[in-house]
């Protein structure tokens, strides 16, 4: 495709866009990353007692994993319809459902109260929360890619990516706060509350933030297009899902793949790391919050500057930077851990967090430019949601059966390679697509058919 010439917006706008991506998928992640915090910490206690520990962990992780299969149902939905009436309208909608899902797990009875009605309700919500967020990565990403600066489009659109880091530096920051100036009875009884109730305020922040941004210029330019040649020609287009997996089918296997040991990796250093640093190394659940909360903000600021390095040399080589990195460090970072201190357990959650940041930080540009305009919702949100039914949704539930049944690090370490090892061929099947132009419709135009047919 030809070079990047899409139009730059005034900066201010620009950043107004950026800003509005960040914050919503801040707040998102933050009731995402909220939960698997809580599932790893309490849980296994409140809705699933009576069971021994690392089982009820393992309960509570399937609770977890099963907001991941909403995803997939999100990212076609969400996807289809953002691609019919746009970005906006669709991350307004996918705000409002993950946060007052959230907002409702706060107020949940335990299994105390209500009995096996408890796990029921806290699953009905985490699948609203799924469904949310399987829509709303491709619309953020999407929102910034398409407003301009091709040349920088890496570096931009890295800042929503920045979202997971944010939302878990802030999720794990309250629950911190929170073991750290309550006692375990109260903080099991009532302080785990907090944060989820917190997210009704988030969520109000951040719909008066994305309701004050301007629809994708480059999706209203190929929306006036397609009406043009409706009108002229009497044909309409094929419904998005059907023309991204006609068209774009190699390019949703390839996103997928690369989502491999992006998705596994993270959910291991970041979720599973609670349950493997409490149980086996024997360290408090305050020193393993800590680590998570001094690595995700060093991945918050890692992610853009990653961004910008894929503007430079490409997506595919920073890609394979983090895919073989993180391949190579799990075990040095399962022999820090059993180091059993502070430091080495923060060095291996911080080396493996920048190693991550190498996959996601360029995600966001590489999934955008591998589909058209009007079916780029749906392609880049089902390469990425689809995968994560495989990859991270059983990620920590994984980790944790490996770690009961052998009592020992090396098999999670070789899940996680291999996970690596599909990414890597995933992303040397790939094409690099840094010069590609977003506004270049004319080789992505799905094939029209008669409105009589």
């Amino acid at each position: 495709m030809a070079s990047g010439t899409t139009a730059s917006p005034p900066p201010a706008n620009l950043k107004r866009i950026v800003a509005a991506s960040l914050i919503g998928t801040t707040i998102e992640w933050y009731d995402f990353f909220l939960y698997a915090s809580a599932a790893a910490l309490v849980f296994n206690k409140l809705f699933f007692p009576g069971s021994d520990p690392l089982v009820g962990t393992l309960l509570s992780f399937l609770t977890y994993a099963v907001g991941f299969a909403a995803r997939p149902l999100g990212a076609l939905v969400f996807g289809h319809y953002g691609d019919r009436l746009g970005r906006k309208k669709l991350l307004v909608l996918s705000l409002l459902m993950m946060g007052g899902a959230t907002f409702a797990i706060g107020l949940l009875p335990t299994h105390a109260t209500v009995g096996t009605a408890a796990p029921v309700l806290l699953t009905v919500l985490r699948l609203v929360q799924g469904f949310a967020l399987g829509g709303e990565w491709g619309g953020a990403v999407l929102l910034v890619s398409e407003h301009g600066d091709a040349r920088r489009r890496g570096f931009w659109a890295s800042w929503p990516q920045t979202g997971a880091p944010a939302g878990q530096l802030l999720a794990t920051g309250v629950l911190s706060l929170l073991t750290a100036v309550l006692s375990d009875d109260a903080f099991g009884s009532w302080g785990w509350r907090i944060p989820f109730l917190l997210s009704g305020l988030l969520v109000m922040v951040g719909l008066w933030v994305r309701l004050s941004v301007d629809e994708s210029p480059v999706f209203k330019a190929a929306l006036a297009a397609a009406e043009q040649r409706t009108a002229a020609t009497g044909a309409v287009e094929k419904m998005p899902l059907l023309a991204v997996l006609r068209d774009h089918w190699k390019d949703i296997l390839v996103a997928m793949g690369a989502r491999m040991a992006e998705n596994i990796s993270y959910y291991v250093i970041t979720a599973f790391i609670l349950v493997y640093a409490t149980t086996s190394a024997g360290l408090s659940k305050q020193t393993a919050l800590n680590a998570v909360l001094i690595g995700s903000a060093v991945h918050f600021a890692v992610i853009p500057a990653w961004g910008a390095l894929s503007d430079r040399i490409g997506r595919r080589p920073v890609y394979l930077i983090g895919a073989v990195g993180v391949g190579l460090w799990m075990f040095p970072f399962f022999a820090l851990i059993d180091s059993k201190s502070f430091g080495s357990l923060l060095l291996a959650v911080t080396v493996g967090l920048i190693l991550h940041g190498a996959m996601y930080a360029p995600q966001a540009a590489f999934f955008s430019e591998m589909f058209a305009t009007r079916m780029r919702y749906s392609g880049a949100s089902i390469g990425a949601q689809f995968s994560s039914v495989a990859a991270g949704a059983p990620a920590p539930l994984i980790a944790t059966a490996l770690l009961s049944d052998y009592g020992s690090s090396t098999p999670i370490a070789l899940y996680v390679i291999a996970a690596a090892l599909l990414t890597i061929v995933a992303i040397a099947c790939a094409k690099e697509t840094r010069s590609r132009d977003l506004a270049d419709v004319v080789p992505e135009t799905p094939a029209p058919v008669r409105a009589d047919a």
